[in-house]
């Protein structure tokens, strides 16, 4: 046996028995609309919330709040990009995104938060390498609280989640908010069903 299968044999007999997750109980549902919630936590993390129509209204909301955008990879079937994005892309093909938009899965009122995964973001890199994200989301697939997330079936089930709320922000240096710093600078969530 080598050293290697060695050290990992002990590490294994050292594990403790397994044993079932404990209950966790379903706290309240606050009071109010989950939309509204929504919004009121996403615009205090910095992102934003639009009303659209269709398709049609949101090729026109990323026309009109990102007139300079050469770049435009797209996820959802319908909203217009320059740069098309399949399975088959690369990752580091997507350094020089200037929109990604892509449809969540859900949203979560209590926070504000869209939840992704291999399946929405199609290439996992569009979330994090474009400079602006733009989200589709329908109202009617909010749940109330992160609780109701991790008893989703579709939480349990993909390979790779995410909650995403807000631009990625800091304010390590110096107090000074900067948006950007480790991924897009603006998220905003369309509210389209």
């Amino acid at each position: 046996m080598t050293t290697r299968e060695a050290f990992l044999s002990k590490i294994r007999a050292a594990q403790p028995a397994s044993r079932p997750r404990p209950d966790v109980p379903l706290f309240p549902s606050p009071e109010g609309d989950p939309k509204a919630r929504f919004t009121a936590a996403l615009t205090a993390m910095g992102g934003t919330c639009v009303d659209a129509e269709s398709l049609g209204d949101v090729n026109a909301l990323i026309a009109s709040r990102f007139p300079d955008a050469k770049v435009i990879a797209s996820a959802v079937p319908g909203v217009d990009g320059t740069r098309p994005i399949s399975s088959d892309t690369l990752p580091a093909s997507l350094h020089d995104v200037d929109v990604g938009v892509v449809r969540g899965r859900f949203g979560v009122a209590e926070t504000g938060s869209v939840w992704f995964s291999e399946r929405e973001y199609v290439v996992n890199s569009i979330g994090y390498l474009s400079q602006h994200l733009v989200v589709l989301l329908d109202p009617a697939l909010l749940v109330d609280g992160l609780q109701q997330v991790y008893r989703r079936d579709d939480f349990g089930s993909a390979r790779y989640a995410v909650l995403v709320t807000g631009p990625s922000a800091t304010a390590d240096i110096e107090g000074v908010l900067i948006r950007g710093a480790q991924g897009v600078r603006s998220l905003t969530v369309v509210w389209l069903a």
